[in-house]
């Protein structure tokens, strides 16, 4: 048990996001400085004494308009460094969205495996652990570092968020492809438990070559039933329209897609239009900024994840469980 209060720092970028679990908790975020140089390189220090403390480093791994990716990891990795040489006890890099985590095995001949290469480099700068959230494969970021490793779960938000919305309509959830199967069905009988009844279950058949996604068969029964397709990410927004269009052809009376990070990168704001899609929702891990005003924004829900990033640095801090606080949420 820990009775001095959790130390937390989030770097600009991830500022506001950071503000709100902070607020969570009743704490205010520590000081800290961020300082731009001419030819584009950059540094990061703590403004408090960090010596003998446990610091959490707020930064969510997402590339923007005035950030890439790199630059986001990159700033983050030299932060952690920096408290490691001025004496923090530990350091946990809270990462909402973390980087890199698609590539986990090579595809093709001589591919690289960047989840792995991510780990290294947050070992290498002494980081103690990590806390993300609904990373695309578990087993492999589990594997993958060889520090601390903690990972939440947006399906209660989920299952909070679509409950009020049923009613009594017949539901199915479906998984987008075969490798979503897990995930789909965990929420699947979070939300049949709170539901109180059965739900049905479905995937989709999926086949990816150059980044072509085709596919269009449904194993399950959605007919008549509201569809709610479950994925972990929307990226270009084709696999979730896939599915949406695929359910809809077999009778589906509404089709919702919820993912845990929105990226909306591409085509997004176009496909993501079509009246296949009743509606969408993502959490704050990405804020939903490539996304224009219209008709996709007016069918999008972004839902909070600062009580659940609060509750779990306060377990980990506190000595409570993390696997409680996921069959809680």
């Amino acid at each position: 048990m820990n009775d001095t209060a959790a130390c937390l720092f989030a770097l600009d970028a991830s500022r506001a996001w950071g503000e709100a679990v902070a607020a969570r908790m009743g704490l205010a975020l520590m000081p800290h400085e961020e300082r731009e140089f001419e030819d584009g390189e950059h540094k990061a220090r703590p403004l408090a004494s960090v010596r003998g403390r446990d610091v959490y480093v707020l930064q969510s791994l997402y590339g923007d308009g005035d950030q890439s990716v790199n630059d986001k990891l990159c700033r983050l990795l030299f932060f952690i460094g920096a408290l490691k040489d001025a004496a923090a006890a530990s350091v946990t890099a809270v990462v909402p969205c973390l980087a890199y985590a698609r590539k986990d095995r090579k595809s093709k001949p001589r591919d690289p495996i960047t989840t792995r290469y991510v780990a290294a480099l947050f070992e290498a700068v002494g980081t103690d652990r990590v806390l993300t959230l609904d990373v695309h494969n578990l087993a492999a970021y589990q594997n993958a570092f060889r520090c601390g490793t903690e990972h939440l779960e947006a399906s209660g938000l989920f299952a909070a968020h679509f409950l009020p919305l049923l009613g009594r309509q017949e539901v199915a959830v479906v998984s987008p492809d075969a490798g979503g199967i897990k995930r789909a069905e965990a929420f699947r009988l979070r939300l049949a438990a709170a539901l109180g009844r059965p739900v049905a279950a479905a995937f989709a058949e999926k086949h990816r070559s150059e980044g072509v996604v085709s596919g269009e068969m449904i194993v399950g029964d959605v007919a008549g039933r509201c569809a709610i397709v479950i994925d972990d990410l929307i990226g270009a927004g084709t696999t979730i329209l896939r599915t949406a269009l695929a359910c809809r052809r077999l009778g589906a009376t509404a089709v919702y897609g919820a993912a845990s990070h929105g990226l909306f990168v591409g085509s997004a704001p176009q496909l993501l239009a079509a009246d296949a899609l009743t509606g969408l929702v993502v959490t704050d891990s990405v804020p939903p900024f490539r996304l224009p005003p219209g008709k996709v924004r007016d069918k999008l829900v972004v839902l909070s994840t600062a009580p659940l990033f609060a509750e779990a640095i306060a377990r980990i801090h506190g000595g409570g469980s993390i696997t409680a606080l996921l069959e809680e949420a």
